[in-house]
């Protein structure tokens, strides 16, 4: 049990990671102009953004593992 979640665990890391570095290589014009704006945000937005985000993630995971 314990063996196959750390390989499930690291199979999540390394989807993140992909998923997460692609814009970055694919497109790095594109993404120096998208951080510069993030950072341009109130960080009220920011957060209420990553709260959305976490709850989409949350439950994607949910129906995921039903």
């Amino acid at each position: 049990m314990k063996g196959r979640f750390m390989e499930f665990f690291l199979c999540v890391i390394g989807m993140v990671m992909i998923v997460e570095g692609f814009p970055y290589f694919a497109f790095p014009n594109k993404m120096k102009s998208w951080v510069t704006k993030v950072l341009e945000m109130p960080e009220g937005t920011l957060q209420r953004f990553g709260f959305i985000l976490m709850i989409i993630g949350f439950s994607l995971v949910y129906v995921g593992r039903k």
